[in-house]
C-alpha cells in the first residue's frame, strides 16, 4: 500500500535527492499521520467515555498528541523546502532537523506524563467496565499503529529523514502502550486485579528511554556530523579520475540538510603544468560535481614538484617510517628546505580522531623516526585531523 501511495501521489518519486520531492514525501507522511491519528482519537475517546476506561481515554489523548506531532512534521518539511534568501543563503533544510527534535521532546514529555498517570492508577485503582467493543477497538488501533510504524520507517529510510524515523519509533511506542492497555484490560477482567498502572509504568520507562535516544540522534545533525565513508570514497575516486590530478587532501564536507551539501578540498597537480590548464581542470571538476552529484565543491590548487627525485625519494622514506608508528597516519604537502648543516622537512600529518597519542607525543615519535633516516633532518609538522580517509587512495599517483 505504501508503494502505491508513493507512486500515485509523489511526482518523480525516485529522485529523492531533489528537495521538492523530499518535501512531498514529508507532506504525504504527515497528512496520513494526521488523518489516521485523528480517526483513532475519535474512536478511542468515544469508547473510553462510554465504558469508563481511563486507560483508553488516556490512549486517545496520546493519539491526539500524535496528530500534533504530525502537524509539526508537516510544518518542518514545508519550511525546509523554502528556497535560500538573503538571511539564509544556504537554505532552510535544517528546519527538518528542528522538527525532528520537537517530535523527540514530545515523545519524552508523553513518557513522563504516562509514568505520572500510571503511578496515580496504582495508588488509586479503578476497575473499568469490560466490553468486547473496547477490546476490538484496541486491536484495530494496534494494527493501524503497526501500519503507521512501517509507513513512516519506509519513507524515512527512502529520503533519509531522521524526523520520520523518529515518528516511526513514536508509533512503535504507541503499539507498546496500546498493547499494555489491552493486556491489562483482559487480565483485569479475568482476575479482578487492576494491572493497568503497573503495565503503564513499564511502557512509560521504555518510551522515556526511546525519547532520550531520539533527542541525542536529532541533535547530532544540528551540531554537525561526519560524512559517510561511502560519500568520502565516492568523492576521492571521482576527483582522482581526472587528468592531471595526482592527489588530494584536506577534504571537508558539511551539509545544510540531506540534499544541500558543500565540500572543499585541496587537489594536487604537477607544479610544472601550465597554471591555465590546471585551473581549467579544477573548474571542470567543480562543475561536474554540481551537475552530477549536486555538491557545491570548492577546490584549492596545490602545485606539487614531481620531477625532483631526491625530494620524492625522501618523502617515500618518511612515509615508510611513519607507517611503522601507525598505518592510519599519513602525510601531505611535503617539501624540503635544504641547508648546509641541517635540512627542514616540512609536511602535514593527518591523524584519526581516535588516535591514542597527543600531538606532542606524535611529534616526538615522528621526529625520532626521521632522525634515524638522517640526523641532519629536522621535522616541521602541522597536524590535521580527519575521521576517515580511504586507505587505498591516500598515496598520490607519483608516490
Amino acid at each position: 500500500m505504501t508503494n502505491i501511495l508513493i507512486r500515485k501521489l509523489i511526482k518523480n518519486h525516485e529522485n529523492t535527492g531533489n528537495s521538492r520531492v523530499r518535501e512531498n514525501y514529508g507532506k504525504l507522511a504527515s497528512i496520513m499521520g494526521i488523518g489516521s491519528n485523528m480517526l483513532l482519537f475519535v474512536i478511542k475517546i468515544t469508547v473510553g467515555l462510554l465504558f469508563n476506561s481511563i486507560s483508553i481515554t488516556a490512549d486517545a489523548v496520546n493519539n491526539l498528541s500524535d496528530s500534533g506531532s504530525s502537524l509539526v512534521t508537516l510544518l518542518g518539511f514545508k519550511l525546509s523546502g523554502k528556497p535560500a534568501d538573503a538571511d539564509h543563503p544556504f537554505g532552510h533544510q535544517r528546519m527538518e532537523y528542528i522538527s525532528g527534535l520537537v517530535v523527540s521532546f514530545i515523545i519524552l514529555f508523553l513518557g513522563l506524563q504516562l509514568i505520572q498517570s500510571s503511578f496515580e492508577k496504582i495508588l488509586h485503582p479503578e476497575l473499568p467496565q469490560f466490553s468486547v467493543i473496547s477490546v476490538v477497538v484496541l486491536i484495530v488501533a494496534i494494527l493501524i499503529k503497526l501500519w503507521q510504524c512501517l509507513f513512516y520507517r519506509k519513507i524515512g529510510k527512502t529520503i533519509n529523514s531522521l524526523t520520520l524515523l523518529a515518528t516511526a519509533i513514536d508509533s512503535r511506542n504507541d503499539i507498546m502502550a496500546t498493547s499494555a492497555v489491552l493486556v491489562a484490560t483482559i487480565i483485569t477482567y479475568l482476575t479482578g486485579f487492576d494491572l493497568d498502572g503497573y503495565m503503564g509504568v513499564v511502557v512509560a520507562l521504555f518510551i522515556i528511554f526511546s525519547g532520550i535516544n531520539l533527542v541525542r540522534e536529532t541533535i547530532s545533525p544540528l551540531l554537525g556530523t561526519a560524512p559517510s565513508n561511502e560519500l568520502v570514497d565516492q568523492i576521492y575516486k571521482k576527483i582522482l579520475s581526472y587528468e592531471h590530478i595526482i592527489g588530494l587532501h584536506d577534504l571537508m564536507i558539511h551539509n545544510y540538510g540531506e540534499s544541500k551539501i558543500y565540500a572543499s578540498v585541496h587537489c594536487e597537480v604537477p607544479a610544472e603544468l601550465d597554471v591555465l590548464i590546471s585551473h581549467s581542470v579544477i573548474d571542470k571538476i567543480e562543475r561536474d560535481f554540481m551537475k552530477e552529484m549536486d555538491i557545491h565543491l570548492i577546490i584549492h590548487l596545490d602545485p606539487v614538484v614531481t620531477n625532483d627525485e631526491k625530494t620524492n625519494d625522501l618523502k617515500g622514506q618518511v612515509e615508510q617510517s611513519i607507517a611503522t608508528i601507525s598505518s592510519d597516519i599519513h602525510i601531505h604537502d611535503f617539501r624540503v628546505v635544504w641547508g648546509y648543516n641541517h635540512s627542514n622537512l616540512i609536511f602535514d600529518v593527518v591523524v584519526p580522531f581516535d588516535v591514542e597519542w597527543s600531538d606532542e607525543e606524535l611529534n616526538i615519535m615522528i621526529a625520532n623516526e626521521i632522525y634515524k633516516i638522517n640526523s641532519a633532518y629536522h621535522a616541521v609538522i602541522t597536524f590535521d585531523y580527519n575521521h576517515y580517509v580511504p586507505k587505498d587512495l591516500r598515496r598520490n599517483k607519483i608516490a
